[in-house]
Formats: structure tokens, sequence, C-alpha cells
């Protein structure tokens, strides 16, 4: 699945789910949230690095994720075009 799909599965999924409803504030909040059980997961790896942990933490990163891209439905943001753009301007960068 390519950014496009991915970016179109969250939308259809959000719409049919009643997700479409919240607001881009408390899209940001949900996404902050999943941020945090992440944060918490890459945690618990770092002491108990097994299998279930890691499948985990995958979740958590899907979860990540899916809340950036439903953000970016809700706020009209096609991150396909601005993935290439933003790797474009990050070909011509330097970092010191």
């Amino acid at each position: 699945m390519n950014t496009s799909e991915f970016q179109q599965y969250v939308r259809e999924f959000s719409r049919d789910k009643g997700f479409d409803h919240s607001s881009i504030e408390q899209r940001t909040l949900y996404l902050m949230t999943e941020v945090g059980e992440l944060a918490k997961e890459v945690l618990s790896v770092s002491f108990h690095p097994d299998g279930e942990q890691r499948e985990n933490l995958g979740h958590e990163m899907f979860d990540v994720v899916w809340n950036i891209f439903d953000l970016a439905n809700k706020l009209n943001i096609d991150l396909d075009q601005a993935f290439k753009s933003k790797m474009q301007i990050n070909d011509k960068r330097t970092w010191s």
C-alpha cells in the first residue's frame, strides 16, 4: 500500500467508523495521546525486548501514523505530494 492508498484507507475508515466528526484540535490531541502510548511501548521494549512487546510497538506506530493521515485529511493535505516536496527540499539541504 502506498501513501495515497493509505490516505484513502484512513479517509474511508474514519468515515465508516464516525471518526470524521472529530475536530482538527481533537484529532491533534488523539495524535499526542498515541505518541505518548508509543513512548511507553518504546520504554517497555528497552527493558523487555521480546516478540510481544515489539508487536505492540508496531501497533502503536501504526496508530501514530494513522492519526497523522487522518489529520492531513481533515486539513485537505495530500501527504503523497507533501512527502515528495519535502524530499526535494531535503535533497538540497545541508546539515551541520
